[in-house]
């Protein structure tokens, strides 16, 4: 008890609704007036204009020139880029994702676990054309996509199962796996060959490839994928031509992450 009431003294909840702010703006809110802001953080207007005078004085928002509306300014990505430029992994896996996109001749991504999601933060981008544009900071499901897959996978299965019930699973396209038992079977049939698939199950035209990263205690940190667009291949074709070079890249990355983290 007194461990909690300690923790609950020393967090700051003016910093949560500041924070809130920033994460509140996004492709669907790309400018919002006082209000809106409130309504999307769950704040009063009074401790919204608050958050956002100060936002505003510190270079974080600032007001569009034509409609006043509330915008995120380029000063916002210092804190992304500064987790990019410092992250173990990041540096060390570049070599090996263009070793491997060369290889593929198809793009590379590189993404990590965050809440139920997985984060772009890399990728490296074939010359030939790709339906779907992810650029780093994105955020994917876990249960329908080949990193997320690949991720839960190298999970015990009680803690993959718990993970997929904390998800909001739907149907993003005809192809999803909503139903949790048949998840599990996938991600039991991908722990098996060492990686996962997905087939048009988040975008239609789009599949992909995908292998765990582990650090020194097993535990998947981060997972590398092959973007297969099926205009250009069959999974068959896509697993027997590209599956070796991912494994070699993914087994790569987890002996680099091994050193780093020794």
């Amino acid at each position: 008890m007194h461990e909690k009431s300690v923790a609950d003294r020393l967090f700051n909840q003016s910093l949560e609704k500041g924070l809130a702010v920033l994460r509140a703006f996004g492709p669907t809110r790309r400018t919002m007036t006082i209000g809106e802001i409130a309504d999307a953080v769950g704040i009063n207007r009074s401790s919204a204009q608050r958050m956002v005078y100060t936002l505003q004085q510190l270079g974080y928002l600032r007001t569009h020139s034509k409609t006043r509306r509330y915008q995120l300014t380029v000063r916002s990505l210092q804190l992304g880029f500064d987790y990019l430029s410092l992250h173990p992994l990041i540096g060390i896996a570049i070599p090996f994702l263009i070793e491997l996109s060369n290889v593929t001749q198809e793009t590379v991504c590189l993404t990590e676990p965050d809440d139920g999601e997985m984060v772009y933060i890399a990728r490296f981008v074939s010359a030939r054309y790709i339906p779907i544009h992810m650029p780093t900071g994105s955020r994917i499901p876990m249960y329908c996509t080949g990193s997320g897959r690949a991720i839960l996978s190298a999970l015990p299965e009680d803690e993959a199962r718990g993970v997929i019930g904390r998800q909001s699973i739907r149907a993003h396209t005809v192809h999803t796996c909503t139903d949790v038992e048949a998840l599990m079977d996938i991600l039991r049939a991908a722990r098996a060959r060492g990686y996962a698939v997905n087939q048009e199950e988040l975008f239609l035209g789009d599949m992909t490839l995908a292998a765990p990263v582990l650090n020194n205690e097993g535990r998947p940190v981060a997972a590398v994928h092959v973007v297969a667009p099926t205009s250009r291949w069959g999974r068959l074709e896509a697993e027997e031509k590209m599956v070796p070079a991912l494994l070699a890249c993914a087994r790569s990355l987890t002996n680099a992450m091994r050193m780093v983290d020794d």
